[in-house]
């Protein structure tokens, strides 16, 4: 953890940075949005590929709801897909 001198300063760097290299920045700013979008799309195949044994142990409800969540989530992703590639 920083103290509030080298938080001050490293904030100061970080805008004249920002300023500087705007470009910088951007690459950046969309390779954390890419990874975001590969953890979820890996947490959405894991969720699909267990989606049996949860209707199996927790019934057929939760499966159900369950599955309606996921092919909500897929058509979201589906939706916003050039945000994360």
């Amino acid at each position: 953890m920083l103290s509030k001198e080298d938080q001050r300063r490293f904030d100061q760097i970080t805008r004249q940075l920002r300023e500087s290299d705007p470009a910088f920045f951007a690459r950046l700013d969309h390779r954390v949005r890419a990874r975001r979008g590969r953890y979820l799309m890996l947490l959405t195949i894991l969720l699909w590929a267990s989606l049996p044994a949860i209707a199996v142990f927790a019934g057929r409800l939760t499966g159900a709801i369950c599955a309606v969540v996921l092919v909500a989530n897929a058509a979201i992703m589906w939706r916003f897909r050039r945000r994360w590639t």
